[in-house]
C-alpha cells in the first residue's frame, strides 16, 4: 500500500486528472505525471508498487518513442513496458523481466547501463534529461532524453529505481524563432571542432542567453550545451567506423584530449570509444 498522503482521498499515483481526457492526444504529458508520482509517494515495498504501476500498463504500452522501466535493487527488471522489449530485439515483455540490460543489450553496452543504474541508487541521486544516444536491434540507433530516479520504500530505504527515455520529437518549425535557431544550429555544425560559446549564438540570432536557452529547449527539446554534444557525437561515431586514431577523433570533434573525449562519450551512449568501435567490427 501507498503511505497515506494527508489527503486520504488522492490518488495513490498523483496523474493530472484534467488531462486524464487528453491522454490520447498528449500520451507524453499523462507518462510524465505517472513517473513524477512514483518519485513522490513511497509505498511499503516493491510489490506495492508493482501492484499500482501494473494498473496503468495497457497505457505504457500505447505510447509510442517512450521506454519505460522500473528495476529492483539488482537493477533487474521488474516492469517495463512494449516499446523497450522490441528495441532490444524481444517478441514480449515476459522475455525482458528478471534480466539485467547486461543481458539484453549488447555486453559493453550493457555494462555502462548497469552502473548508471547503480549510481542512482547507491547515491539517490536522480538524472535528469540528459541526452544519450541509445543502440538499438539490428544496430539502429535514435536520440533519447533519459530520466531515472530512486524509489523509496517508507522507511526511506532505496527499494529499486524507475526510468523514462522519451525519443527526440521533431523540430518544431511552426515556433517564431525557428529560423534563427536553425541558424545556429547550422553554425554549430560547422564548429563543432572548436569551442562555440555563447557570445557567437547570441550575436548570430540576436537572441539573449535565456532566450536561446528556452527557444532551444521548445524547438530541439534541448539545450545549446547538449546540441553541441550531439553534433560532436554524431561525428565521432561515424569517425570510428574507420581506423582514424581516438586522440585524433577527440581532437577533430572539438575535445580538448582524449580523456574528456572519453568521458563524455561514455556518459551519451554507456560505452568507451574503443568499446563502441570494437563492437562494430562483431
Amino acid at each position: 500500500m501507498w503511505s497515506a498522503p494527508v489527503d486520504r482521498k488522492s490518488s495513490p499515483l498523483p496523474v493530472d486528472r484534467d488531462n486524464i481526457s487528453a491522454d490520447r492526444l498528449s500520451p507524453h504529458r499523462a507518462f510524465s505525471s505517472l513517473y513524477a508520482g512514483l518519485g513522490q509517494r513511497r509505498p511499503e515495498d516493491m510489490g506495492s508498487l508493482l501492484d499500482a504501476v501494473a494498473l496503468l500498463l495497457p497505457l505504457l504500452d500505447a505510447i509510442s518513442g517512450v521506454v519505460f522501466f522500473v528495476k529492483d535493487g539488482e537493477a533487474r527488471y521488474l516492469i517495463a513496458n512494449h516499446t523497450l522489449a522490441t528495441r532490444c530485439g524481444l517478441k514480449n515483455v515476459d522475455a525482458l523481466l528478471g534480466k539485467t540490460s547486461a543481458q539484453v543489450f549488447p555486453s559493453k553496452l550493457g555494462i555502462g547501463y548497469i552502473e548508471q543504474d547503480y549510481r542512482v541508487m547507491r547515491t539517490g541521486l536522480p538524472i535528469q534529461d540528459q541526452l544519450e544516444l541509445h543502440f538499438y536491434n539490428g544496430r539502429k540507433t535514435g536520440w533519447c532524453l533519459t530520466q531515472k530516479l530512486p524509489l523509496y520504500d517508507r522507511q526511506g530505504r532505496i527499494i529499486g529505481m524507475a526510468g523514462i527515455s522519451h525519443d527526440l520529437q521533431e523540430t518544431r518549425a511552426n515556433h517564431p524563432s525557428y529560423h534563427s535557431l536553425l541558424a545556429m544550429e547550422n553554425h554549430i555544425r560547422l564548429n563543432f571542432h572548436r569551442p562555440v560559446a555563447m557570445e557567437e549564438l547570441t550575436r548570430l540570432t540576436g537572441l539573449s542567453v535565456a532566450q536561446i536557452e528556452r527557444y532551444c529547449k521548445r524547438i530541439f527539446q534541448l539545450t545549446p550545451r547538449q546540441i553541441i554534444h550531439k553534433v560532436r557525437l554524431e561525428k565521432a561515431t561515424e569517425l570510428l567506423s574507420g581506423a582514424l586514431p581516438i586522440t585524433d577523433i577527440a581532437l577533430q570533434c572539438g575535445y580538448t584530449d582524449h580523456s574528456a573525449f572519453s568521458r563524455q562519450f561514455k556518459a551519451m551512449t554507456g560505452t568507451t570509444p574503443s568499446d563502441f568501435r570494437a563492437s562494430l567490427r562483431v
